[in-house]
């Protein structure tokens, strides 16, 4: 099944199935790894991201301007009540539950047009945020992003690794899930470069394993890269697509990187682009956390 833009990769374990998106298509999917099955759904708008909840069944969904709370068994879709100002000019992009139970989630210039078709991006509209069990409980933690990207914590939980695609650069801040705020999440130290400047494609979407290394995909790269604690490039993956868009861990033993591509951009014989592929891993990934919505 090819993605115009395949994001938002998501293993969930009491189900044994990998869900995804496709934010061109405003599709989401699923794929059962124990019968291979496929099912989509349809949104309204753009789907670019989706966590677990700590309700059996129900998954939390970023579509470009706000959340839902949404059961696949029976299509329930309830609005969270989460907003993004400024849509439609900014959309949300990137977002991961994060260890306190709130919902981390990127924004970016919208490059999604109504009918599916994209625009270029650019500018530094993008933003940072969590969110909590309301829509009150919303804190932006940094601004300026061109595109905010990359959500992933350190085996430790001490440390958030983020990016921004058009700057070419993975970040770390320090992170304290008890270093609470007015609305009870974690807050972030400064931010520091953890990765920047690699010559093939730009950071989109990674995944941390249990050593502490970055897997991060590299859009217009054709890999995927896999970085140390400290920053330095550990090894290169050669993807079988142009454009790989962000990975997840899963399997029975979480040794299973499954890495999400998108269609666009793409010369006419790249035949795998949009594709899901499945790369076996030496050591294993980190579950994904929950949002904690009661």
């Amino acid at each position: 099944m090819g993605s115009g833009c395949g994001e938002g990769a998501l293993w969930v374990e009491a189900e044994q199935a990998l869900y995804w998106t496709d934010v061109t298509r405003f599709l989401l999917h699923r794929l059962s790894a124990r019968d291979g099955c496929i099912k989509s759904w349809f949104f309204e708008e753009p789907v670019v991201a989706l966590s677990r909840t700590d309700r059996a069944g129900c998954l939390l969904v970023a579509l470009g301007s706000r959340l839902l709370l949404w059961t696949p068994a029976t299509d329930e879709r309830v609005d969270h009540g989460a907003r993004l100002r400024g849509w439609p000019q900014v959309r949300f992009n990137e977002g991961r539950s994060g260890p306190e139970g709130r919902f981390w989630v990127g924004s970016m210039r919208n490059n999604v047009n109504p009918d599916g078709t994209v625009r270029d991006a650019g500018g530094s509209e993008g933003v940072l945020m969590s969110v909590g069990r309301d829509a009150h409980s919303a804190t932006v933690h940094q601004t300026g992003f061109g595109i905010a990207n990359t959500l992933c914590w350190t085996p430790d939980q001490r440390c958030l690794i983020f990016g921004d695609t058009l700057a070419n650069t993975l970040y770390c801040a320090d992170y304290r899930a008890d270093w609470a705020d007015q609305d009870g999440g974690g807050v972030l130290g400064q931010r520091r470069i953890l990765f920047t400047g690699f010559g093939r494609g730009l950071p989109d979407g990674s995944a941390i394993d249990a050593q502490g290394f970055v897997w991060n995909c590299r859009f217009g790269g054709g890999c995927v890269v896999r970085i140390a604690p400290d920053g330095a490039l550990d090894r290169i993956i050669e993807a079988p697509t142009h454009n790989p868009t962000t990975c997840a861990f899963g399997g029975p033993d979480y040794r299973t990187l499954y890495v999400t591509s998108a269609r666009i951009g793409t010369a006419a014989g790249d035949r795998l682009a949009g594709g899901v592929f499945a790369l076996r891993t030496e050591v294993p990934g980190l579950p994904s956390f929950a949002f904690q919505c009661a």
